[in-house]
């Protein structure tokens, strides 16, 4: 694939604004048919949201890498007590009775059995499944391939953040993003803060003038650690590990601040309307052990990365254990004229998880405005990278350097049984970035 220039990568969506042109709308009786890729929990998850978004929806397709994964999501999605506590929230601001929308999230769900997709190659087989809407949910190495497969495929998605963990993958998908645009097929990535009403609304009064010139951003994702295994089954492949603990390693989960504080690095991208020019970073391991169970990625990250017009963001991500540990995730924006925490200027709204998936039903319809937010997530994917490859390195890493960087962490099988070393983790001066 092509290399994607930085004028190129720019060039798309005016960096964050939604594109005048509209889809071919389905008609609004039409209901729209959803098939599940990823069935963990952010899966799940998202599928309980465009049911609850929108009572012309079906889910009617899933397909995940594990039986036992498709099989314990699609419980949970026919259990009323799981499904009345993912729509409680919602139901309640919409003036629905809870129980109600419940049983008709439940009864939208239409699985058979012929259309339950295992394997690696399960993303394809539901793609061709008869789906219009393909909700990507995987570990986020996957997202470039399936979401590529996807729009060749003429299918409008929902893309969970990021969408790679390495700059390869950005360019793979953002040339699946152009097509997208070319083909009007709708696109909402799963940045649920910008679908908050108060921020918004905080937001737009912020670039309304609201605290005076941004003079500095702070971001900051102090959390506990994201384990999906206690200890590795001795049947496991070295592939099938990785992917039952996918958090630790680098090439399927991307690292802390690209797979979680991404939400941070996001939000400062909206406010300012770009992305950052430039990163240095430090970060490391303070606790996680040199074992198996933990991977190859990094515990903590601090950066400060700099914007065209010279604001500067100070971001930090650490994940420590819970035990007295501080945790706290939140943002800042300091401006000449006073300062703003991303909400404090807005009225409360709809769930945003449900609301995102309003924003996405209303575009395919033709009903709103027409939603690609493709660039969007892959700056703020970007972004990310570049603060991980500049704490890793040690280096001041530029946009440029990281848009062009010729690191690609996918692996070039894929087998259950297949052996799959681990990188150690980087060391700053001995890393090499390429």
């Amino acid at each position: 694939m092509s290399t994607v220039s930085r004028r190129a990568l720019l060039a798309g969506a005016s960096t964050f604004a939604i594109l005048k042109s509209r889809p071919a709308p389905a008609a609004s009786t039409e209901v729209l048919k959803a098939g599940l890729v990823g069935c963990g929990g952010r899966g799940t998850g998202a599928a309980v949201n465009l049911l609850t978004a929108d009572p012309r929806t079906e889910l009617v397709a899933m397909a995940d890498v594990f039986p036992d994964k498709l099989a314990d999501s699609l419980r949970r999605l026919q259990d009323p007590m799981y499904v009345l506590n993912n729509v409680k929230a919602a139901a309640e601001f919409l003036g629905q009775p809870p129980a109600e929308l419940a049983a008709s999230v439940i009864q939208r769900v239409k699985v058979n059995p012929d259309a339950q997709f295992v394997g690696f190659d399960a993303y394809k087989k539901l793609i061709a499944a008869g789906v219009d809407v393909v909700l990507l949910t995987t570990p986020p190495g996957y997202r470039p391939e399936h979401f590529e497969a996807a729009v060749a495929a003429g299918k409008h998605t929902f893309v969970e953040k990021p969408v790679a963990t390495d700059p390869v993958g950005v360019r793979r998908f953002l040339a699946s993003v152009k097509t997208a645009e070319q083909r009007k097929l709708s696109v909402v990535a799963g940045f649920q803060w910008m679908a908050q009403r108060d921020r918004r609304e905080t937001v737009q009064k912020i670039r309304d003038g609201a605290i005076g010139e941004i003079v500095a951003l702070y971001a900051d994702y102090l959390s506990t650690p994201v384990m999906h295994a206690k200890a590795r089954d001795p049947q496991w492949g070295d592939m099938e590990w990785q992917h039952r603990n996918w958090y630790s390693f680098l090439w399927i989960c991307g690292d802390q601040v690209v797979e979680q504080h991404i939400h941070g690095l996001n939000f400062c991208n909206w406010v300012m309307g770009t992305h950052p020019v430039r990163a240095v970073a430090s970060g490391g391991v303070a606790w996680r052990p040199d074992e198996e169970l933990y991977g190859n990625i990094y515990d903590h990250l601090y950066a400060e990365l700099v914007y065209p017009n010279g604001v500067r963001l100070s971001s930090h991500c650490r994940q420590y254990p819970p035990k007295l540990t501080y945790s706290r995730v939140a943002e800042m924006v300091v401006g000449s004229k006073g300062r703003s925490n991303g909400r404090d200027m807005g009225a409360p709204g709809l769930d945003p998880l449900v609301q995102e998936h309003i924003d996405l039903v209303r575009s395919i319809r033709g009903e709103g405005p027409y939603q690609n937010q493709g660039v969007q997530v892959a700056e703020s994917t970007l972004t990310a990278i570049m603060a991980r490859e500049a704490a890793y390195s040690g280096m001041e890493i530029t946009w440029d350097m990281i848009l062009n960087s010729q690191q690609d962490l996918q692996p070039k099988a894929f087998d259950y049984k297949l052996p799959l070393p681990v990188p150690p983790r980087p060391v700053p001066g001995q890393y090499k970035f390429v």
